[in-house]
């Protein structure tokens, strides 16, 4: 206890190192321009999902609803490591300060987390809508839609409290080097000046088990919608095939890393940049990508929000 209190007194860390993706000049500006394209593609596509729902009468459903939550949780995901990610490439020195270090961990695991429960709501929607088609509008009436929405970023931001101060309780007097990009509990609770077991333990069946057993519902819904599709004629299979195949993507994308990197002890391995690469700013691009292309709906909403504007233009 009083070995505990004095490294907290003698704690001289207030910055921190990222390493980031690689020390190669020439790969670095090659990778500044791929993600600034992967960045503002995710802006972009992200917020046209959102303003076309919201324009879109037709598709004020529950299923386009938790869509634009979607949208708006990739839009803030990405946002919070993509550009320190862009501006440490022209930087010799990546440092990022302690403060700033725990908020990056917070609000990245509040929109992670809460996506994950976003994913496991909408694999419910899909469910009530294919399985119990004559009941779908009394079950996810827009009352039961808005407690779904509350319950999960409230699940989130209890999830990211959680993880955040597990990790700002910890003395950090050196090493200060973070084998990253960004900020995230696995790799600095490595940096501790302490046994870190304990905490290492708790952060696998947080993370981990909230990323296992959300996949585990995920696939047990689709397998039981596939099956319910067996008797539905041709048209409507191949629409809610098409819509089960997009969400199917997105969670094995998504949940894979997290059951990756949380599912085990913090300990290093090649491929981590890789998957937190795919975590942080390929996913919430494809996101758009997937629930567009695959999506008649959308892709009509679309097509008449340009349209409209373009009218005005005229005018």
């Amino acid at each position: 206890m009083e070995e505990a209190v004095l490294l907290n007194q003698t704690s001289l860390v207030t910055y921190f190192w990222l390493r980031g993706l690689s020390v190669n000049q020439k790969a670095q500006i090659a990778m500044f321009s791929m993600f600034l394209i992967f960045y503002v593609l995710t802006l972009i596509g992200n917020i046209l999902i959102v303003i076309t729902i919201i324009y879109d009468h037709q598709l004020h459903t529950p299923m386009y609803f938790f869509l634009s939550n979607l949208s708006f949780i990739d839009v803030c995901h990405s946002t919070v490591t993509v550009p320190k990610m862009l501006k440490d490439t022209w930087s010799e020195e990546k440092l990022i300060s302690f403060d700033a270090c725990v908020t990056q961990m917070f609000f990245l695991h509040l929109f992670a987390c809460t996506e994950i429960f976003l994913l496991t709501v909408m694999a419910y929607d899909r469910y009530v809508a294919i399985c119990k088609p004559l009941q779908y509008m009394i079950v996810m009436n827009w009352k039961v839609c808005m407690l779904l929405a509350v319950a999960l970023w409230t699940g989130g931001t209890i999830h990211s409290i959680a993880l955040t101060s597990l990790t700002i309780k910890l003395p950090y007097c050196g090493p200060d080097e973070i084998d990253n990009f960004f900020c995230d509990v696995p790799q600095v609770i490595k940096l501790a000046c302490t046994d870190t077991h304990v905490i290492e333990i708790l952060i696998v069946s947080n993370s981990g088990l909230i990323s296992v057993v959300c996949f585990v519902v995920l696939v047990v819904s689709y397998a039981v919608i596939l099956v319910s599709l067996r008797q539905q004629i041709s048209k409507g299979r191949r629409k809610a095939l098409s819509t089960c195949a997009a969400h199917l993507t997105v969670v094995t994308l998504f949940l894979g890393h997290c059951i990756f990197i949380y599912s085990r002890p913090s300990t290093s391995l090649p491929e981590d940049k890789v998957v937190s690469v795919f975590f942080t700013a390929v996913t919430p691009l494809l996101n758009p990508i997937i629930y567009t292309l695959r999506n008649e709906e959308m892709k009509s909403a679309f097509n008449k929000l340009v349209g409209r504007k373009e009218r005005r233009e005229e005018k």
